[in-house]
């Protein structure tokens, strides 16, 4: 496939900035003023997720050209490539096949989805075999506890599901560690039995240190515990390519799913490195989770880019990174169950789209991949939101709002809607100097009490918002959910000319951090690091020396 163009010589991007700088100063009351259908024009649904992108710094001017942006940067065909298996990886020469994991049929592609759906049946096997009590450890017990060991993307997406689907799980209590801290995995071992509890191992090469490291030291937690190392394939399952290193650390073949190498560890959920969730949530539920991801595909191949929620919010992400210099992006959901998807959303946009360097490897001259941060509302109301109302930052906000709650207490969901509903109001109107003067005054203060401290109470309001809504956290909704955010990940890299799947730049600390624990494994000697790296090993080993 032909190199995305860079986005400053798409011929919309320089009218786009001017557009910008004309909109800096807009009042976004003032355009629902003008255009009484707005909150129905600046909308779009699909897969049973609704965005209402109404309240931004955009008018109709700014909005069709960000759409002739999108069909420049050849939005609808890139994203035909990617879902048909085009080499669009292009550093690594794969293709990026995360949404084959998903579907129903794959034309044209059939030797990859026939391993899919074998595989599926594989996790299918085990994640009923587990609910029907039918593993058991070394000493007869029923498995009734599964830890997840991997880091990454074989940890964040599989966490990230498993604790927002928990209305929807069943007898077995899944934990996941990824620490290579030992305060994690020994944390998380000590309410559990040896004898009752499974292990899957997530690492693609069976090399990745964190991974290995707690892989080893749970083999030693079960073997200390009366386990043989016969028993291991009791105990441990392993999602992996490399069987060998797998089958030296004691887990036979017939205990090893596949990951393939064309999919990226922060796509992989949807694959084995999801057994943990199928498990969790049992597989008929896992299933519908990748039918909602599959019903965001399809919207995604063909829904036009002005009703493409996909390209509609990667266009946004560009409109204020490289239009406002904004460089972050914030989310907030308002669902506990889905405390963990800010976290999930770092890995998956800041690893994608975290390039200096256009997919060709020329130097680029504009901003990519912000920084994306932000918590469950409404915990973040107090704390950060004090910088979202009156910082000097720009910050573009997603409100994640399922409608309804699993609990039942539909009062306290009331409020928890009411909050978020009020914090985007509060985002989009501030509070004028006059307004907090008029409140002041309401308050008992006297003119010039109210005069000194009206300052401190206005907000400049004007901070662009969108909501997406849906009708409850299901695991249809979560998949179209999850799929939706990797398909704007995927567009914004496209826009701004980079390769989002490969993460070239985590690779120089894995190396260094080898060449470290090599000298910090040395009894003696003089360490040849930098003076601070240098100083700081010796005081390790003065600190771990023998008493």
């Amino acid at each position: 496939m032909t190199p995305c163009t860079q986005l400053k010589d798409l011929p919309a991007f320089g009218e786009l900035q001017a557009l910008a700088l004309a909109l800096k100063s807009a009042d976004i009351e003032g355009l629902f003023a003008g255009a009484p259908d707005r909150t129905d024009t600046y909308r779009a649904d699909a897969a049973g997720l609704c965005l209402d992108y109404s309240k931004h710094l955009l008018d109709d001017a700014a909005r069709a050209k960000l759409v002739e942006l999108g069909e420049q940067a050849q939005l609808p065909q890139r994203a035909h490539a990617l879902l048909s298996g085009a080499e669009i990886n292009n550093t690594e020469h794969r293709p990026a096949l995360h949404s084959l994991l998903r579907a129903a049929s794959a034309p044209g592609l059939e030797d990859k989805f026939a391993e899919v759906v074998a595989t599926r049946g594989r996790m299918r096997h085990w994640a009923e075999r587990i609910n029907r009590g039918q593993q058991t450890g070394f000493s007869g017990q029923t498995i009734t506890d599964v830890v997840n060991i991997g880091i990454g993307g074989s940890d964040l997406g599989p966490r990230l599901v498993t604790e927002a689907l928990k209305p929807f799980q069943g007898d077995i209590n899944c934990h996941y560690v990824a620490n290579v801290d030992p305060a994690d995995l020994q944390d998380t071992l000590l309410d559990l039995d040896p004898a009752s509890t499974l292990f899957i191992v997530c690492s693609k090469s069976f090399r990745t240190e964190e991974t290995l490291a707690n892989s080893l030291a749970a083999r030693e937690w079960m073997l200390n515990a009366g386990a043989t190392e016969a028993d291991l394939d009791k105990h441990f399952l392993a999602i992996t390519t490399n069987l060998a290193a797998a089958a030296d650390f004691g887990i036979s073949g017939d205990n090893c799913l596949p990951i393939w190498d064309w999919v990226g560890g922060r796509y992989s959920v949807w694959s084995a490195v999801g057994l943990s969730c199928a498990i969790a949530v049992g597989w008929d539920h896992f299933e519908q989770f990748l039918d909602g991801a599959a019903a965001m595909d399809a919207h995604f191949a063909s829904a036009p880019v002005d009703q493409n929620l996909p390209m509609l919010m990667s266009l946004l992400e560009i409109w204020y990174c490289n239009g406002f210099a904004a460089g972050n992006h914030v989310v907030l959901p308002y669902d506990q169950g889905l405390a963990k998807l800010p976290d999930f959303l770092q890995q998956l946009t800041m690893e994608s789209n975290g390039k200096r360097v256009s997919a060709e490897g020329a130097p680029l001259s504009y901003d990519t991949g912000p920084v994306l941060w932000g918590s469950a509302g409404t915990m973040g109301q107090h704390s950060f939101h004090q910088l979202l109302h009156q910082g000097t930052r720009l910050c573009p906000v997603d409100f994640i709002l399922p409608l309804t709650t699993h609990t039942g207490m539909t009062g306290q969901h009331r409020r928890l809607v009411a909050n978020c509903l009020a914090q985007s109001r509060a985002l989009l109107v501030g509070r004028s100097l006059e307004d907090a003067r008029a409140s002041l005054l309401a308050r008992g203060l006297s003119d010039a009490e109210a005069a000194h401290l009206a300052p401190h109470l206005a907000m400049p309001g004007n901070r662009p918002n969108s909501v997406i809504s849906f009708t409850a956290v299901t695991p249809h909704t979560l998949g179209a959910l999850i799929a939706l955010y990797e398909h704007r990940t995927f567009c914004s890299g496209q826009l701004w000319g980079i390769n989002p799947f490969d993460q070239w730049g985590v690779e120089l600390g894995k190396e260094i951090g080898t060449e470290i624990l090599g000298l910090m494994e040395q009894a003696s000697g003089s360490p040849r690091m930098d003076p601070a790296t240098d100083q700081l090993i010796s005081k390790w080993r003065q600190a771990n020396a023998p008493a």
